[in-house]
């Protein structure tokens, strides 16, 4: 997470200046060689077997972030190997190979990989070549007669970075089978057979999953709806039950923002920038860059560079493009979706496709109302579980960059600065917000963002993801605790509910 968020400074930094100097850095890179630099790792000794910390089906953006954990230590290389004996000139095992489309891998088996050796690729100043039993090559062969456990890593295109991969442990193999045979090419490669230990919890095989999913939604088990937005939204979102025989939530209105009775009045007058095609990092004469302090708030990629105040986006005066990349919120969510019943805690929301740290999740959509109601008889008012309110008391917690280490002059403040509170009811009307479930460790956090509409500006809550968040994991953000005026009772009692996120910092309890 460090990484990633000194990598999305780096980004927002570099950004700026390519827009005058035409350069472009990999601040992937640059952000773990400042890792490095300041010690910045864990795991740094090579080891055989389980790296502790990484969890089977955890996803990665880049090779740096394998390094950085201690789960594959090449940057290029495709196999990582190290000595079986204490002595420097022990015999080398493999422990660890990532599989990526880069040789012809055979890869679509979940439990079988057979894994094709380095060396031998044309490059532009050298033709193909036969494969060595070198190096990785011979590590692979050893470990095929000392029987030891390799990591296995997979990558993917990214779904929704196409020029970008993804990364996916996808827990230990055995290397069961060695030949050679002849590629495309006509060269001798080294074949390598590895089998999945049986017992582990699925990780490839969830995403082939997924993937037929995509190409028939109907072949989903448990599937009620295949849209339960009806076409508000862009990208349709499932709705699934593979646990009861319940068929959906209670009957609500899908709306895809939020409704204001009235305007919300900022104390400053509303104007919009004056960009004609998008507005571009770095253009100091944008002033809805001037709004955020001067940095745009988003990457290249529409992810979240860092927390703030407040967010200020484009509105409908300014005549930017409506694909403008300060208009994230406005252009809806990027993520397949999918509405689930949980064993334990009614509905929740998942998604399909693997998710980088600071993506836009959803705004909380409903009806902006007054004050919460309190119950009365036979009235559950909207003291319930669709009511959001930025009064609560929200745990703290630290997301953005560590600024020595960016060579920036100050720290973004991560203290939010909203004018007056917003309570926010998706009772009634709302979207798949209203079916994130509270986590007292959640990987979902909310973040202010007002934009003009009519030359009035409007307050909205937009969640981001918090961390890299794997395929078909339930996403949870903080419901905090309310203040002792959110309910006439002043009863803190009133409304707390058995906290069942199962969170090792789990508090027991939640509003």
């Amino acid at each position: 997470m460090r990484f990633e968020a000194l990598r999305r400074k780096l980004s927002q930094m570099e950004d700026a200046k390519e827009s005058h100097s035409g350069i472009f850095k990999r601040a992937n890179l640059k952000a773990g060689n400042i890792m490095f630099t300041k010690g910045v790792r864990t795991n740094g000794k090579k080891r055989i077997g389980v790296v502790p910390g990484v969890e089977i089906g955890d996803i990665f953006f880049f090779r740096m972030e394998l390094i950085l954990i201690g789960l594959h230590s090449q940057s290029m290389a495709g196999i990582d190997f190290m000595p079986m004996k204490a002595d420097i000139e022990g015999e080398r095992v493999a422990i660890s190979i990532v599989s990526s489309g880069g040789y012809e891998d055979d890869a679509e088996d979940p439990d079988v990989l057979v894994y094709t050796g380095q060396g031998g690729n044309a490059s532009a100043d050298k033709e193909a070549s036969d494969q060595k039993l070198v190096r990785g090559n011979l590590a692979l062969e050893r470990s095929l007669h000392r029987a030891n456990e390799v990591r296995v890593i997979r990558g993917f295109k990214d779904a929704t970075h196409q020029t970008s991969k993804v990364y996916v442990y996808d827990g230990l193999y055995k290397v069961q089978e060695s030949w050679m045979e002849k590629g495309k090419t006509g060269c001798n490669m080294f074949k390598y057979k590895l089998v999945r230990l049986p017992g582990q919890t699925g990780a490839f095989s969830t995403w082939k999953s997924i993937r037929k999913w995509k190409e028939d939604p109907s072949s989903r088990d448990g599937l009620i709806l295949p849209d339960l937005t009806s076409g508000a939204e862009s990208i349709p979102v499932s709705l699934v039950n593979e646990v009861d025989d319940e068929k959906g939530p209670a009957y609500f209105t899908y709306v895809s923002t939020v409704k204001y009775p009235k305007s919300f009045k900022l104390v400053q007058p509303s104007y919009g920038c004056n960009c004609r095609d998008a507005c571009q990092a770095g253009n100091s004469n944008c002033s809805c860059i001037q709004k955020n302090g001067g940095d745009f708030p988003y990457i290249t990629t529409g992810i979240l560079a860092c927390r703030m105040p407040m967010i200020f986006e484009c509105g409908s005066s300014c005549p930017c493009f409506r694909n403008c990349k300060n208009r994230v919120l406005q252009t809806g969510f990027k993520v397949h979706f999918e509405v689930f019943k949980t064993r334990d805690k009614g509905w929740g929301l998942r998604s399909w496709d693997p998710i980088r740290a600071g993506t836009f999740i959803c705004e909380y959509a409903g009806e902006v109302i007054e004050k919460i109601k309190e119950k009365a008889d036979g009235d559950d008012g909207e003291n319930n579980d669709y009511v959001f309110n930025t009064n609560r008391v929200y745990e703290s917690f630290k997301w953005n960059h560590e600024t020595e280490s960016a060579e920036e002059r100050s720290d973004t403040s991560e203290k939010f600065d909203i004018p007056s509170p917003l309570i926010i009811s998706s009772k009634n009307s709302g979207n798949i917000a209203r079916f994130m479930n509270h986590s007292c460790s959640p990987n979902v956090f909310w973040q202010p963002i007002m934009f003009e509409h009519n030359n009035e500006a409007f307050l909205h809550i937009a969640f981001f993801a918090k961390k890299h968040i794997p395929p078909m994991t339930e996403l949870t953000y903080d419901y905090g605790i309310p203040q002792s005026d959110e309910t006439e009772s002043n009863n803190m009692e009133h409304g707390k509910k058995k906290c069942l996120c199962g969170s090792l910092k789990c508090r027991g309890y939640f509003y």
